[in-house]
């Protein structure tokens, strides 16, 4: 099927992803609408990919070695002891990569191929499906917030978990609040020297390959390394899941505080909460970040009913939200562009593409959401008295957590996708 013309609504991971997906398919044109100005880069937020994921989603054409990462191969599981480290619970192998937000955008709209059109600072106010006679050609309207109206063959809502396109594709869905947060944070690891008094040197306190899962009742606290903006400079990232502050917020409806937006009562809190409750070195890692890289994530999921509408089509957190726990999102992210590009190749028409997307990615959504509640359950909302805890039985905890799904990281392709050449880059 070649030709036609395809709107993303959303220039983010999934974003650029599906507009590789739908040039290299073969539409026409592909039109990408992001509502912020400039580059996406500053989102220095980490993010993982499982081995076994990469080399597929490598495979096929969107992940190259040339996007900066960082390897990961263990992750220590600890919980408070009184040592400045707290007590290895489990050393579980951890086959990962991790990448900084920002430069995974950057590398990914870097290999977009370049007839495509980004049009940055042009917000989306509304889609609307289109049936031929005197409401146009059959496709889908664009509504721009500047009042202009674009018409498509296809619209792909990849505009994150508070999608406009999601609205118009089944308005009853709306994200879930789970009932705790996550805070998170980033800074330059070489400040980690600042703590060589508490546990030594970081590479032998805390080996760089090495993720650490820091427990608590109530909680937990994820770390591990990033690549940083300039090349051999790494970052710390850190993940910290607690019960939300008690300070008013109304999270109920999908929301976050951006970094730099958080109050200082807010940043107290939570170095309060890791003063309380983990060992004397992760509490004082904490410490090191910034009030303006520190930002307060509520944690949502949502399986939506469908994906597609007519000529609208759901990707990525506008199609389904994951809690973080499965490490899965930006995998999820562009194994949904990989299914809409091989279903582009097989199909004859817009309503078999259509129907061959639904029918792949659907399945898989509810899965991992399914999962991630799971996960959440267990490690955060009915986590087991983690003192008690010794490596069998948290390994036993953890295949019983495991137990009927597809696993941790993501699932993998149902069919085998065939390798494409590479995007010509813009």
């Amino acid at each position: 099927m070649l030709g036609g013309t395809v709107a993303v609504v959303g220039g983010s991971i999934a974003g650029c992803a599906f507009a590789a997906a739908a040039a290299r398919g073969g539409a026409r044109r592909v039109v990408v609408l992001e509502r912020s100005y400039g580059e996406l880069t500053d989102r220095g937020v980490g993010l993982c990919v499982h081995d076994d994921r990469y080399d597929e989603l490598a495979a096929a054409g969107h992940l190259d070695e040339g996007i900066a990462w960082h390897r990961l191969t263990r992750r220590h599981w600890l919980v408070a002891d009184g040592s400045a480290l707290g007590r290895l619970v489990w050393d579980q192998p951890f086959p990962f990569r991790s990448y900084h937000w920002g430069l995974l955008w950057r590398g990914l709209r870097e290999r977009t191929p370049a007839t495509v059109e980004h049009r940055l600072g042009d917000p989306v106010a509304g889609v609307r499906n289109t049936s031929g006679a005197a409401d146009g050609p059959p496709g889908a309207v664009v509504r721009l917030l500047s009042g202009g109206e674009e018409h498509f063959d296809l619209v792909v809502g990849a505009d994150g978990y508070r999608s406009v396109v999601r609205a118009a594709v089944c308005p009853e869905a709306r994200p879930g609040y789970a009932g705790y947060v996550c805070w998170r944070g980033s800074f330059p690891a070489g400040r980690l020297a600042a703590l060589d008094h508490l546990a030594g040197p970081a590479d032998r306190a805390w080996p760089a390959e090495h993720a650490a899962t820091v427990c608590f009742p109530g909680g937990q606290c994820v770390l591990y390394r990033i690549p940083g903006q300039e090349p051999g400079r790494p970052m710390v990232n850190w993940v910290f899941y607690a019960p939300p502050p008690a300070a008013g917020l109304r999270l109920e409806d999908p929301t976050s505080i951006p970094p730099g937006a958080a109050t200082e009562e807010l940043t107290a809190h939570v170095a309060l909460l890791a003063e309380r409750h983990l060992p004397p070195y992760w509490a004082a890692l904490i410490a090191l970040t910034p009030s303006e890289r520190t930002f307060l994530q509520p944690i949502y999921d949502l399986d939506t009913p469908r994906r597609t509408s007519g000529r609208l089509l759901l990707a990525g957190d506008a199609a389904t939200v994951v809690r973080p726990h499965n490490t899965s999102g930006a995998a999820k992210a562009i194994q949904d562009a990989v299914a809409f590009e091989d279903a582009w190749r097989r199909a004859a028409s817009w309503e078999e593409l259509i129907a061959a997307y639904e029918r792949d990615r659907g399945e898989a959504g509810r899965a991992l959401v399914t999962l991630g509640r799971r996960l959440g359950r267990a490690q955060v909302e009915q986590a087991p008295d983690w003192t008690t805890m010794d490596p069998v039985r948290t390994a036993a905890w953890w295949d019983e957590q495991l137990a009927g799904t597809a696993g941790f990281g993501g699932h993998a392709f149902r069919s085998a996708v065939a390798p494409v050449a590479g995007p010509t880059a813009s």
